[in-house]
């Protein structure tokens, strides 16, 4: 395996860092890791979560960018280069990359749609719009919130199910090619346009999420939603679902598997301190998660208590206004010992009241979990409506989002840009600028589906299908290579050869045996998940009710969400079958040869 001298390089490790960081730090940091401390008992889940970046994450991440490092090649060329029968298992990241770069850029549309309309008077989610008969409010928006009928009917125009198809959405295919556009221009020049570009969005996400702490823990029942969090349910940690959640969010959220860490540490010098890298970036991700969900529940405490002290106020004016009272009578602090005093002294008239009088309760506003896009736009924007200067906190708020996405889509198209340049009969044939600008010309016309009618819940069949089972399998691979089939004896003297020193205890220990072990119970359990779910489910919107429905996928959908689950992994045993075909048939060409050169 020969040093490659004329492949491009970082300017200097800080920006493999930051790419790395840029990479790996993401929506789902924002989105994700919060609403699993939500459902798994709050501050108890960094438990699992800490024991699983040591046991998986760490040494994972420090494997990938030692093969990039050592091979200096993208995944497909990295893999072959350990064994000819491998390359699948970089054909496998790239067609899972490409399924990432097809939808993840969506999200960073809707981020572009809602940072336009943050520039008006009235933040355009903030109340609903006056319907035709300029009578009063639009009836969709009445029955759900205005925050939901801006992302559901304004942002999204969704159909009623999968089933129902309809025209492309002007406004987001617009957002969407501006989205494209700006992911070209950051990769145009391959590393070195790049390593421009990590610098700011690696680092201004930080910033805005400082700011956002500084409010946040300022806004009027923010400290209810920080207790919350770091109240731990330790019940939880008895459950399955507790750790296998904790794995595979270390692993996603490190971005293992998808060939992107490969293609990064392909362009680092050869003796550049990767364990040392390994080691920080995987700790500053998970910080950063840590660090958002405090962002984030200060912001949940905050509307919460909003939501809390509406309803208690309500019940107030019932109060005051079926028993005749005095207006200060009853405030917010002594509701409930006044339901509980004219139940007693009014009985009759209290009975009356029936489904009007409401439940207020601060904690069940606080369990309602929710998690990826009904959080990062609804859940959020319905906090920013409340807040003073609201136009301010939304632009801050979305340009953050779209630093977070833009950062992260980076690394998923040079995943599936540099493996494809490192073969021969394509960077022969066209620059290094037209195969980026072909690669997102051919991401942005299929995810214009996205933009569609139906769009939002092909999204969803790809986000929850697209990568999870398949990525699993691929790292499953790629640990069982290097340790078993390439050797860890040959690995160790690679480590060796580059930095200058053995690899310790800890990182054979965890490679050869802790984490091939986890990845295939999560692998097991993901199987038997798959299987005991039954029909997999979606969450349809129904305008009439104004809210979401669990709907089952049609047959159609099903037979696809199986060609997603096996399309990239069907890449491994395909490659390896043909080129040990192809082997076959090059044996007996040269035994055909020899006999005939031996009868003459």
């Amino acid at each position: 395996m020969g040093k490659d001298a004329a492949r491009a390089e970082w300017d200097n490790p800080m920006q493999f860092v930051l790419a790395c960081v840029s990479y790996a730090v993401g929506l789902g940091n924002v989105w994700r890791f919060p609403y699993l401390c939500q459902m798994h008992g709050g501050g108890g889940f960094l438990i699992p979560y800490m024991l699983m970046l040591v046991l998986l994450g760490v040494p994972l991440f420090y494997m990938e960018l030692a093969i990039g490092q050592k091979m200096r090649l993208g995944s497909i060329g990295a893999w072959r280069a350990i064994s000819p029968y491998l390359g699948g298992v970089g054909m496998a990241s790239v067609v899972t990359s490409m399924y990432l770069c097809l939808y993840y850029n969506v999200i960073n549309a809707w981020s572009f749609w809602y940072l336009f309309h943050s520039f008006q008077s009235v933040l355009p989610w903030a109340e609903c719009p006056v319907n035709s008969n300029l009578t009063g409010p639009v009836e969709e928006c009445e029955r759900a919130t205005p925050t939901q009928y801006f992302f559901y009917r304004e942002t999204l125009d969704i159909s009623g199910s999968i089933e129902e198809n309809g025209g492309i959405h002007m406004g987001q295919a617009l957002c969407l090619l501006l989205a494209w556009i700006i992911v070209y221009l950051f990769i145009v020049k391959g590393v070195k346009s790049t390593g421009k570009v990590v610098y700011f969005t690696a680092t201004f996400p930080y910033l805005v999420l400082i700011i956002y702490l500084i409010r946040g823990v300022t806004l009027h029942g923010a400290i209810n939603g920080v207790k919350y969090m770091f109240t731990p349910k330790m019940e939880q940690l008895a459950k399955p679902t507790t750790w296998i959640n904790a794995a595979t969010q270390i692993f996603f959220s490190l971005g293992l598997g998808f060939g992107s860490l490969i293609a990064f540490a392909s362009y680092n010098q050869y003796n550049n301190n990767f364990e040392k890298q390994a080691i920080v970036v995987s700790m500053v991700n998970s910080s950063t998660s840590i660090f958002a969900s405090i962002v984030t529940f200060s912001i949940y405490g905050f509307k919460a208590t909003f939501n809390y002290e509406s309803c208690l106020e309500r019940v107030r004016l019932l109060l005051l206004n079926t028993f005749d009272l005095a207006e200060d009578t009853i405030s917010l602090e002594n509701v409930n010992h006044w339901i509980a005093e004219l139940n007693r002294t009014h009985p009759e008239q209290f009975a009356s009241l029936g489904g009007r009088l409401e439940t207020c309760d601060l904690e069940a506003e606080l369990d309602t979990a929710v998690e990826g896009t009904g959080l990062a736009f609804i859940v959020y924007s319905e906090a920013i409506k409340n807040m003073p200067v609201s136009q301010l906190w939304s632009v801050l708020y979305f340009i953050m989002l779209l630093l977070l996405g833009m950062g992260s889509m980076l690394g998923n198209v040079i995943a599936v840009i540099t493996p494809l340049s490192d073969l021969k009969f394509i960077s022969h044939y066209m620059s290094t600028k037209t195969l980026n600008g072909l690669v997102c010309l051919f991401c942005l016309l299929l995810g214009l589906g996205f933009t569609t009618r139906s769009g939002n819940y092909w999204f969803t069949m790809f986000n929850d299908y697209g990568a999870t089972f398949s990525l699993l399998f691929i790292v499953l691979i790629e640990v069982i290579t290097v340790c078993y089939i390439y050797g860890i004896k040959r690995f160790e003297k690679d480590v060796e050869d580059m930095l200058g020193h053995r690899l310790n205890w800890y990182w054979k220990i965890m490679l050869a045996g802790v984490s091939p072990i986890l990845l295939i119970a999560l692998f097991i359990f993901y199987i038997v998940n798959y299987i005991q779910g039954g029909t997999p489910t979606y969450q349809a919107w129904n305008k009439e009710l104004g809210k979401s429905v669990v709907t089952e996928y049609p047959p159609y959908a099903q037979a696809f969400i199986g060609l997603l689950l096996a399309s990239s992994v069907c890449c491994i045993p395909l490659t390896a079958l043909y080129t040990y075909c192809k082997k076959r048939n090059l044996a007996s060409g040269k035994r055909e040869r020899t006999v005939s050169t031996v009868s003459a």
